[in-house]
């Protein structure tokens, strides 16, 4: 029997260890995004993947990632941990947008994860999702403030796609609430 235990935890540790060599870049990205600060990302994936590990046995037909993106989140949202003031507020492009803003549009524009799961996570209404990511992407399109508090140098998604870094840009901010038809809004 000793040997079965043995063997069964050494899959168990080699199926963890393949999760988090697939998985934590990828969550490493999001909490990047959302403190604007690399160690404090760091602090919070390990924390995620701590956690992750913990219900590692539990996990019958869920998807590892979505927990240890819900634990990521959790964390983040509820101000976990000795995140310095510049990991609060964030950094880049996004530091312009509130926690709760950069939580949504990370998890919509960056994650790909649809409205009803957010608002779950958060425990929000779906309409204070949809709220939250449109006045996010208002902030992000209107450009990086300048030192007389106008817009300085180019702004739009293409400035959002440089914050975010992934090749892929902001791709949901064409066609959401807010944009007019020449900027790819909705007809």
């Amino acid at each position: 029997m000793g040997k079965r235990h043995e063997a069964a935890a050494e899959r168990r540790d080699r199926e963890f260890e393949g999760f988090v060599a697939g998985a934590a870049g990828r969550l490493l990205h999001a909490a990047t995004l959302l403190t604007g600060d690399r160690a404090a990302a760091e602090r919070l994936v390990e924390r995620a993947l701590a956690r992750t590990w913990a219900c590692w046995l539990q996990l019958r037909d869920e998807d590892p990632y979505a927990l240890a993106r819900l634990e990521l989140v959790t964390a983040y949202d509820r101000g976990w941990g000795p995140l310095s003031p510049r990991a609060r507020r964030g950094g880049g492009v996004l530091a312009r947008l509130a926690p709760r803003e950069r939580l949504v549009l990370v998890l919509r524009l960056v994650e790909g994860v649809d409205e009803e799961q957010v608002a779950a996570q958060l425990g929000l209404p779906v309409d204070r999702v949809r709220a939250l990511l449109s006045r996010a992407c208002t902030v992000m399109r209107s450009g990086p403030a300048g030192p007389g508090g106008g817009p300085a140098g180019p702004t739009g998604p293409a400035v959002a796609a440089g914050a975010v870094g992934t090749g892929r840009g902001l791709r949901g901010l064409r066609g959401l609430p807010g944009r007019s038809r020449a900027e790819g809004g909705p007809r």
